[in-house]
């Protein structure tokens, strides 16, 4: 990852993101209204992607090659100190592996987004991006007139952590190319991704693809009937009531 501490650096960065431009996009999934689409990109190895996303968005993040690890931070687009919790992520649902109807919470118990489907099962939130990721997603961050202390714990997607018998972490491996992972926003989002490498897979960064789409007719889809996500998801409906009373922009 390009530092941007210097001229030149800043120089090269600029010119990494305009080959990153250059990328062939990736295909819509079947049945989507090209109208809807108000993301669609291909993220470069080692590179970074971010965009604010409404309510009701579904963002589908594919692995093309099979060797792709996507890192994730979301931050609540109207009030930025409100932001992923990794750790209420895990406690909540009382499960450590992320899959098909887990939340993405914040810090204020409300859900961010739901995992809708996977096809993949290769995910880890234990182990956190390494430093050159964590870069990545400052300079991301820095766009939105964020600091690097809002950059905190993160996700990581197609590359899978287990805890083994003994309390220890063990990679996975991933799953096949093409393997996806739809996430449904429920509150709208400032979303950080930064493709890169795992703690502990050597493997080097891979291409993802990313495409999101309006679908807030999933809204109304209950992925998880247990009472936590429901509890949240009251919070969360709460908290978007509340502000659209108020006048606060979507």
């Amino acid at each position: 990852m390009t530092s941007t501490d210097s001229t030149t650096a800043a120089r090269a960065h600029a010119r990494a993101q305009a080959s990153a431009a250059a990328l062939p996009e990736p295909e819509l999934p079947a049945g989507i209204d090209p109208a809807r689409v108000v993301l669609r990109d291909r993220i470069p190895a080692g590179g970074y992607l971010t965009r604010v996303l409404g309510r009701g968005t579904r963002l589908r993040l594919t692995d093309p090659t099979g060797a792709a690890c996507a890192h994730l931070l979301l931050l609540r687009a109207e009030a930025p100190w409100e932001r992923l919790n990794v750790a209420d992520t895990l406690k909540v649902p009382w499960q450590a592996y992320l899959g098909a109807g887990h939340p993405l919470l914040s810090d204020q118990g409300r859900v961010l987004a739901t995992v809708l489907a996977d096809t993949s099962g290769r995910h880890d939130a234990l182990c956190g991006p390494t430093p050159e990721v964590r870069h990545a997603l400052r300079l991301g961050a820095a766009k939105h007139g964020l600091a690097p202390a809002d950059v905190g714990p993160t996700l990581s997607f197609f590359r899978g952590v287990r805890v083994d018998a003994d309390g220890g972490l063990v990679s996975t491996g991933s799953a096949a190319p093409g393997a996806a992972l739809d996430l449904l926003i429920h509150l709208p989002v400032t979303v950080l991704l930064a493709t890169g490498g795992h703690p502990l897979d050597e493997r080097p960064a891979a291409e993802l693809d990313v495409v999101a789409w309006a679908a807030p007719e999933d809204l109304t889809l209950q992925p998880n009937s247990d009472p936590e996500y429901l509890r949240a998801v009251d919070n969360t409906e709460a908290a978007w009531t509340a502000s659209r009373n108020q006048g606060v922009p979507a």
